[in-house]
């Protein structure tokens, strides 16, 4: 008989930030298992539940007993398991017995190949699995899966044995409608009882009655709001109501709202005030330190002003809130202290004093001193200064640059941002304004960690992007250099999201006079490894820096011994680099709703110029829409296998004079009217209007190869035709590969 089942694992107080996804993983964990032993269906409703204190599911039609399944069990190989007179050998006999059966049922064992052997099987009936043992090895499968970090092993009430799991667990729940199942896991048998609200619950323990009512009697008798989703919504809509009432905005923060919601079972939204004073320091620092230390939601005002107001999600409901709120606010006034402290400590010493100190910070084992490290990013962001050009500001750019690449690590040095790590560049451009530096420089001592996620904003100026550029690929040279590949999941130095950085400058920054950074991306690769690369630039830090620490190091690990730098020395580097940036560009277009033959098509012609690649996804996904470009994707995969498999150099140009055929003659006059307007298209930067004005081919195409043979016997014509199919596949092969859409 199916009913629904509940289980609840009571524990003391789990980790906050790890609690959704154990919640969820405890809930999926266990009704898998019971899927596989078929005693729920595929699509059975399941309902995760999770607190601070418990980790439950409720899982709907849930049967008793497993229906008996039908199985064909292999034995063994028919020369094993019979003699020559077909009587059953020993070993099967042996096996036979394992499975419940006899010597009786060797006449109706069957025979089949598996493989070259010819092999005995029994069919057998398996009785279903019991509720009972099928949660039991469902909860020990779970306990064992559960993705803990890390476990605590504590002794059990027996005083002998000892446990491990994320928190010592006090009781287990286990019903099955009404009726307790009997199950055990972590030294506890199963009961009814569970635990509400440690302060505000009307009763303790509580008697769950059947699998149905758990939900309802924790929110009524318990005082507790057992599911995750529904506990954050709520909270989510006490903010909302909190904040209105000052006319004011809560810090958008889902993290924040996912562990508070882990914090709490019981939430109650109440609002807390500190000293205005504290709004001279900067609102990052003080948000920060609100949402980091004490978990609160600062209010912000319409302007996105910080307010001298917060929010606080408590655990009770006190008649009286005031207590809670004067302790919140007591122990906020110390925390804001503690960031004015810092800020004012840190404006008394300049970014430009604290920059030779960088030459003390270690920044790879192998590849020397932060400071050294900047001196490579300070070259690079001047070159890339030089390559804009004289219209982005000329000489100035790069005296900005050289500036802003000096100073742009100096915060790293600073209490503030010992304190608060997030906070690096942002405290950078802080300390730049209070010390008078240019918006320009300010601005791109924070922005040249940007984006540093998805979503995130770029640079805000020229001298950002420069500096940003610089910063990405002076890491992804150097970790690569030596050998430092993201691997899997595994990305220590971040640079997956370098290379994904430097896609998003290449393509979406537009700066002052241009329509895009004029970058090719395989130049600028040449050139960032010829900078890191070079000896050169690696003496000139040694005669102009008071320090040389790491210097040794670094030449030992990138064998820079030479005088000078070729780029026949390292002739693999550019390649893998660009190879990287790619694969991250295939997946960022796939996120961006593009399929895989339409990115495929546009990027396996390497095109150099990132800025160039949305608008030609853009063209390829306009043209599969044409009727024409089913046909016109088969010919020229056709047309370039065609060329693949031709020995020898094809000429450049089409002798009109030795096209004997109508229909070649036909192609060969449609491609004269069409090629220069795609040209002039592609040339404009009108890349859907190029491909569009290939669905003209279609006919003339389709006509030549049904009535031209390609390959004949007369060199001439064979050539002269090799010729006409090679101007055809460059004409419809400028801005995205066409074969790669044919199915």
């Amino acid at each position: 008989m199916s009913k629904n089942l509940l289980v609840e694992l009571l524990v003391e107080e789990l980790p906050p930030k790890s609690l959704k996804q154990l919640g969820a993983s405890f809930a999926q964990l266990l009704a898998d298992s019971l899927k596989a032993q078929g005693l729920i269906a595929h699509d059975a409703t399941i309902t995760s539940y999770a607190t601070p204190r418990r980790l439950a599911v409720h899982i709907a039609n849930v049967a008793a007993q497993a229906a008996d399944q039908a199985v064909t069990q292999k034995l063994m190989p028919v020369k094993v398991g019979l003699d020559a007179e077909g009587r059953a050998t020993p070993p099967l006999l042996k096996k036979l017995t394992s499975l419940g059966a006899d010597a009786t049922v060797v006449p109706q064992l069957q025979r089949a190949m598996d493989g070259k052997t010819e092999t005995l099987f029994l069919d057998i009936t398996v009785k279903g699995t019991s509720l009972t043992d099928g949660l039991q090895k469902a909860l020990e499968e779970a306990i064992g899966k559960l993705p803990i970090p890390k476990v605590m092993t504590y002794q059990l009430a027996d005083g002998w044995n000892s446990v491990n799991f994320v928190r010592p667990a006090h009781a287990l729940t286990a019903l099955h409608g009404a009726d307790i199942v009997p199950v055990n896991i972590l030294g506890l048998q199963a009961g009814r009882e569970t635990q509400g609200h440690r302060f505000e619950a009307k009763e303790n323990p509580i008697v769950v009655r059947d699998a149905d009512s758990y939900a309802q009697r924790l929110a009524t008798e318990g005082a507790v709001l057992a599911g995750f989703a529904e506990r954050r919504a709520e909270i989510a809509r006490q903010l909302a109501a909190a904040a209105a009432q000052q006319h004011l905005t809560p810090v958008d923060d889902g993290a924040l709202l996912d562990e508070v919601t882990a914090l709490v079972e019981h939430p109650n939204v109440l609002v807390g005030t500190f000293d205005a004073e504290f709004l001279q320091v900067p609102q990052e620092c003080l948000i920060l330190t609100m949402k980091a230390n004490q978990k609160y939601f600062p209010l912000l005002d319409a302007q996105g002003k910080l307010a001298n107001k917060f929010l606080l999600v408590s655990n009770i409901r006190p008649a009286d809130p005031s207590q809670v709120i004067t302790g919140n606010e007591r122990v906020v006034r110390s925390r804001l202290a503690d960031a004015k402290f810092f800020f004012d400590q840190d404006c008394k010493k300049t970014l430009e004093s604290r920059s030779p100190e960088l030459d003390r910070v270690v920044y790879h084992n192998k590849l020397g001193m932060q400071g050294l490290r900047m001196h490579y990013v300070r070259a690079i962001a001047t070159m890339i200064a030089g390559m804009i050009g004289e219209q982005q500001g000329g000489k100035d750019l790069e005296n900005k640059v050289h500036k802003a690449a000096t100073l742009a690590k100096a915060d790293l040095l600073t209490d503030m941002v010992g304190e608060f790590p997030e906070l690096q560049g942002i405290m950078g451009r802080y300390y730049a304004q209070n010390e008078g530096l240019s918006d320009d420089i300010a601005f791109a001592i924070e922005d040249h960690y940007k984006p540093r996620f998805a979503g995130d904003e770029l640079p805000r100026n020229p001298v950002g992007v420069c500096l940003a550029l610089a910063d990405k690929l002076a890491t992804l040279v150097d970790m690569f250099n030596i050998g430092e590949f993201p691997t899997g999941d595994k990305d220590p130095f971040a640079l997956r999201r370098h290379a994904l950085g430097i896609i998003r400058i290449l393509i979406e920054i537009r700066l002052p006079y241009e329509e895009a950074l004029p970058f090719k991306l395989n130049e600028l690769i040449q050139q960032v490894i010829k900078i890191i690369n070079d000896p050169a630039v690696l003496t000139q830090w040694e005669n102009s820096s008071n320090s040389i620490e790491g210097v040794a190091v670094r030449r030992t690990a990138l064998n820079l011994t030479q005088a000078s730098y070729s780029t026949d020395e390292f002739p693999e580097l550019p390649r893998k680099l660009q190879a990287f940036i790619y694969e991250r560009l295939v997946s960022s277009s796939r996120e961006q709703g593009y399929t895989a033959q339409e990115v495929d098509a546009v990027l396996s012609l390497n095109p150099q110029h990132l800025s160039d690649i949305p608008k030609r996804l853009a063209a390829v996904r306009a043209f599969t829409a044409l009727p024409e470009a089913v046909s016109l994707a088969a010919a020229n995969k056709r047309v370039g296998n065609i060329l693949k498999k031709t020995e020898g150099a094809i000429a450049d140009a089409v002798n009109p004079d030795w096209l004997p055929e109508t229909d070649e003659q036909a192609l060969y006059q449609a491609l004269q009217d069409i090629e220069p307007q795609t040209k002039k298209a592609f040339a404009a930067g009108d890349y859907t209007a190029s491909l569009q004005l290939l669905a003209t081919l279609k006919a003339p195409v389709d006509t030549f190869f049904d009535h031209v043979m390609v390959n004949v016997d007369d060199e001439r014509l064979r050539n002269n035709r090799l010729a006409l199919l090679k101007q055809l596949h460059q004409t419809m092969n400028q801005i995205a590969d066409l074969s790669k859409l044919a199915s």
